[in-house]
């Protein structure tokens, strides 16, 4: 019998590597933002959220009050969560730094990435430049989330 040189181990194939937390992030249909008060009191708001290079983007009416509560603290947690908000029992937290760009450019690229991700959104989009003819919406401003 031939002796093929590999040891007694089976060969398993190539080792994937571990998904990093911003693709586990990124892989969730919605995410719970925390932002939080002056007072350091959390305020949970669940988004949609895509990825856009090393970022984490969502996109927000202005004003808001997770929008207010940016400017005076861009500290954010980030946890998997449902349609309404709730969060599993042990889901992980993902810390990270968020800054708000009110520009049109940096607008329109978050749609961009949210839209590649959700249909939904790129629908909404769709209607919003027939219907903001006749009443426009209100402003909006795309959060740049930065994990670690």
């Amino acid at each position: 019998m031939a002796h093929c040189g590999h040891g007694s181990a089976a060969y398993a194939g190539p080792v994937s590597p571990m998904p990093s937390d911003l693709d586990v992030v990124n892989a969730q249909r919605y995410v719970s933002l925390t932002t939080f008060r002056r007072n350091g009191a959390p305020v949970p708001t669940p988004v949609w959220i895509a990825r856009d290079g090393s970022d984490l983007v969502v996109v927000s009416v202005d004003p808001a009050g997770k929008l207010k509560r940016l400017a005076h603290t861009a500290r954010v947690e980030l946890r998997p969560c449902d349609l309404r908000g709730r969060v599993a029992e042990g889901a992980p937290t993902y810390a990270g730094t968020a800054v708000v760009d009110r520009s049109a450019e940096g607008v329109a690229a978050v749609k961009r990435a949210l839209g590649r991700k959700y249909v939904l959104a790129r629908l909404g989009d769709a209607v919003a430049a027939v219907t903001d003819r006749v009443r426009p919406r209100a402003p909006r401003a795309a959060i740049r989330i930065t994990l670690g």
